[in-house]
């Protein structure tokens, strides 16, 4: 108990902690401050397409839709956009189904309301999914399926129809602090960096959000965030979120969040040499706790994710990430990840390679199960602003629950087309 109190106490002086030096700093270019968030995030997803340069043709045909949308957005603030995201992963796996494929498809955006004309902006932001199916499991469960303690293709499950993003966003201190209040994804906004994306770039979860070893809530919750620019190359972001909330039934999060109190608390303090490179060039610390989860029968738990990338010649991204978790009922107790993305011009073409050490977590799935180890590689080809293809292979070494298998290779290909 007197964990719990202590932890809460942190989070409540990490608050206090972001808006007194904030509000305290003077910055006389507010538009050069970098956004908070992952590349995931609606407004900076948005911000991602529009910049891609590098294609192979141009859909010119729908020039006209684009015009429209930019006009709209420039007469009442709202901009918006559809996407739909498909992956298919097979493999040599002897164990289960062998191959799983799904679709996802998105509507989202943002709608700027609230002091257009200054730096304290307001913005309602959305997203509305449908995720599902093709084959017999979801890809979000081929790992498990096959035997590997983990998660391939995270996003990729059959859910139906889901609300991820409706919250507001509010900007205060001449943009330096970003306040969210409603329903979004957590991962938006705890251990962020730039290859972390399982829409864009690797599938294996031991190079996303917590690499396997944090025990997130579902990835849409109801919740409060808060993140500022202490100074012009310190940020942090503190939050809170009911971890019982249920992305296919929104409103049920009301209850839960009122009643239940089982929070998933998180923080985070990161550097960046360069601020208009924030989530490129970047250190971070993150660390979390959970409540005791009544409902589903888990118990509490806390981590930290250590993060480390840097921006070389505009074109290179070497990264180090480790992760630990102490109960929690994750994945993995401890993983380390390392290896490097290469991306010829900004936004463009882009190639992943990685590499990870896990060991699963006894708290989940008792004691004994050996060490995983695993090797991933992408190539992102940017076939024109909104359309991109990506190949991949994965190589798994030792899946702890699988005893027929030493080793299982996997091959995938995703695609995704924006409008």
């Amino acid at each position: 108990m007197q964990f719990n109190i202590t932890l809460k106490t942190f989070f409540v002086i990490g608050f206090l902690f972001l808006f007194q030096f904030s509000f305290a700093q003077q910055n006389e270019n507010p538009d050069d401050l970098p956004k908070l968030g992952s590349n995931d995030q609606t407004q900076n997803r948005e911000s991602v397409d529009d910049s891609v340069k590098v294609s192979v043709f141009d859909l010119t045909i729908l020039q006209p839709y684009f015009d429209f949308k930019e006009k709209l957005y420039k007469k009442t603030g709202l901009r918006f956009d559809f996407d739909y995201n498909a992956l298919y992963m097979g493999s040599t796996a002897k164990m289960g189904e062998g191959k799983a494929a799904g679709g996802v498809f998105r509507f989202y955006g943002a709608w700027d309301l609230v002091g257009k004309k200054t730096s304290n902006l307001g913005t309602f932001i959305f997203k509305l999914e449908h995720r599902h199916k093709y084959t017999t499991i979801p890809v979000i469960d081929l790992s498990m399926d096959m035997g590997n303690v983990g998660i391939y293709g995270v996003t990729f499950n059959n859910n139906q129809f889901r609300v991820t993003h409706m919250y507001w966003k509010q900007k205060l201190a001449k943009g330096r602090i970003i306040l969210l209040g409603g329903f979004f994804d957590a991962t938006d906004f705890f251990d962020i960096y730039a290859l972390g994306s399982p829409w864009a770039h690797f599938n294996n979860l031991n190079f996303t959000t917590g690499l396997s070893a944090t025990a997130l809530p579902g990835d849409a919750y109801l919740g409060l965030t808060a993140g500022a620019w202490i100074t012009d190359h310190i940020y942090g972001i503190v939050g809170f979120g009911d971890q019982n909330s249920d992305p296919t039934m929104m409103f049920r999060g009301f209850e839960t969040f009122f009643n239940e109190h089982e929070y998933f608390k998180h923080a985070e303090i990161g550097f960046t040499t360069a601020k208009e490179y924030v989530f490129l060039d970047n250190i971070h610390l993150s660390v979390w706790h959970r409540d005791n989860d009544k409902s589903r029968g888990t118990g509490w738990g806390w981590g930290a994710v250590f993060s480390a990338t840097k921006y070389i010649n505009k074109k290179w991204l070497p990264f180090f990430k480790a992760s630990y978790t102490e109960k929690g009922e994750s994945l993995l107790e401890a993983a380390v990840s390392t290896g490097i993305g290469y991306q010829p011009e900004p936004n463009g073409h882009q190639l992943g390679v990685g590499v990870s050490w896990g060991r699963p977590n006894a708290d989940t799935f008792g004691a004994g199960l050996k060490d995983q180890y695993l090797a991933e590689a992408f190539y992102r080809i940017q076939l024109s602003k909104r359309v991109a293809f990506t190949p991949g292979l994965m190589y798994i070494i030792d899946p702890a629950m699988n005893p027929e298998e030493n080793s299982i290779l996997l091959w995938s290909f995703r695609a995704r087309i924006a409008l």
